[in-house]
């Protein structure tokens, strides 16, 4: 097969001999809107990240696998991705650790005010808290129950949360109290102290979480978001995040974020900049499931 490899895998220029090896031709290229290597109609197999952002997918005329570095499917045309019957892998499972324990990491400083006393230390301030948190006992909600929701269930489990999950599939799973379905979403919502949202970002989760979905969260609920940006309307964020217990927020509709975004100062989020999903294990789990893919 004729590969081309993209900078968006940052080992994959150091892969090609390995994949030579195989017995496939492949070609690199490090920023995915440089121009390409090769010609169109020489690449069969793409290992990239936003490359048809840049291009088209129609003028990869031979195109017959992909392997994707991210775990969402919304940066390639799907349709026409089956109607070609082109094979199509993401990276499912290489950024779930990571990102659960980020997911976990930001309710905790949020719960701990972690803000708080680190301004204090910055200022050399002896002063106690005494609205600090527990996490154990409270009702988290999951919201898609995947890779990376699994990877919070358990991380929740383990401080004695109350775990439950929203997902178009229903399934028996220890890891949860039960996993409802997405009608469900409303009723779930007013009893979570805890809203994570894992989802894939689809036509139909696309402001899943708008005026009417959090005006059902209790006053002190705190959603994060480490899925996409437009999951969550974020103008109706703003008109709720005042009464909420905060946000931790990962990704935004629009990337990177305004400097003139409201978001910046308010001091109950914690923000950063698509950043949950580093981790020093990527590189090895990226590794290991782009040649089970190949074989």
């Amino acid at each position: 097969m004729n590969l081309l490899v993209t900078g968006a895998w940052s080992d994959g220029k150091n892969r090609i001999s390995e994949f030579e090896a195989m017995g496939h031709s492949a070609k690199f290229m490090q920023f995915e809107k440089d121009e390409l290597p090769c010609a169109y109609d020489w690449v069969e197999g793409v290992i990239c990240n936003g490359l048809f952002l840049y291009r088209p997918i129609e003028r990869f005329t031979n195109l017959k696998y992909i392997q994707l570095t991210s775990a969402g499917f919304d940066r390639v045309d799907m349709d026409y991705v089956k109607a070609h019957s082109i094979e199509i892998h993401n990276a499912r499972g290489v950024y779930s650790v990571p990102m659960a324990e980020f997911a976990l990491s930001g309710v905790l400083q949020i719960y701990k005010q972690a803000a708080f006393f680190r301004e204090n230390q910055r200022n050399h301030l002896w002063e106690k808290h005494r609205g600090l948190l527990e996490l154990s006992g409270k009702n988290v909600l999951i919201v898609g129950c995947g890779s990376v929701g699994n990877e919070c269930a358990k991380r929740f489990n383990a401080f004695e949360c109350n775990v439950t999950g929203i997902d178009l599939y229903l399934r028996e799973d220890s890891l949860y109290g039960e996993i409802l379905p997405l009608s469900k979403l409303d009723e779930a919502l007013k009893q979570a102290d805890i809203i994570v949202l894992t989802l894939p970002l689809t036509e139909q989760t696309k402001h899943l979480i708008d005026d009417n979905k959090l005006s059902l969260l209790k006053d002190g609920a705190v959603p994060v978001n480490i899925a996409r940006g437009a999951v969550v309307d974020t103008e109706a964020l703003l008109k709720h995040i005042d009464r909420l217990g905060g946000a931790v927020l990962d990704v935004f509709e629009e990337e990177p974020l305004d400097k003139n975004s409201p978001l910046w100062d308010k001091p109950n989020i914690v923000l950063t900049p698509h950043n949950s999903f580093v981790g020093e294990g990527n590189e090895e789990r990226l590794k290991s499931i782009v040649f089970e893919h190949l074989k």
